[in-house]
């Protein structure tokens, strides 16, 4: 498999490819977000449903622009959505009209993360806006913490690897909802 720089995960990104890279708990496979083919073959290389939806991740709150529908939330939620990152809390924000149905998948919100992770932080301003965000590993399967545990048949049908390591965290992300703090998963 192929490592990639970070500048040559962003140029695969550009051009509608999978890459899997390094996040704050366990490896990750991505790619463009405004990509609907690149999001669909990313959903059949993990052999996940469109309706769950996926997370996005970005380098900054700025790349979330246009995608969270902030005046949906009480001020205090959004206040403390924002005070979480960067870092590892995913949450389910309200979503606008922006953000397409294959990223949302069948809810009204977005599972969104501003990484502190170095190299998928590094990769999101590179490519420049917010990229998508799923453990690279087929539904149902546990998910890769160490590189070696990736699956080779996920690998061959990616675009290559970004070089990097995880953030050592002992479980993915949590994922909580923006409008009350419910954890969604631990």
């Amino acid at each position: 498999m192929t490592d990639l720089s970070i500048e040559q995960a962003a140029a695969a990104l550009a051009r509608g490819g999978v890459i899997v890279y390094p996040t704050e708990a366990v490896w990750g496979i991505g790619c463009d977000a405004d990509n609907r083919a690149a999001v669909m073959r990313l959903l059949a290389i993990k052999q996940r449903p469109m309706d769950k939806g996926v997370i996005l991740i970005a380098a900054s709150l700025e790349q979330f622009d246009g995608l969270i529908d902030w005046p949906a939330l009480a001020d205090e939620r959004a206040e403390a959505v924002r005070a979480s990152w960067p870092g590892p809390n995913t949450w389910a924000v309200p979503a606008t009209a922006a953000v397409p149905d294959w990223i949302r998948g069948d809810h009204d919100s977005v599972a969104v993360r501003v990484t502190a992770h170095p190299q998928a932080r590094a990769l999101c301003q590179a490519h420049g806006r917010p990229i998508v965000s799923t453990s690279a590993n087929l539904a149902g399967h546990p998910p890769a913490f160490q590189r070696d545990q990736l699956d080779r048949a996920l690998l061959a049908l990616s675009d290559g690897v970004c070089a990097g390591e995880t953030g050592g965290l002992a479980a993915p992300t949590p994922i909580r909802l923006a409008a009350t703090g419910e954890v969604l998963r631990a």
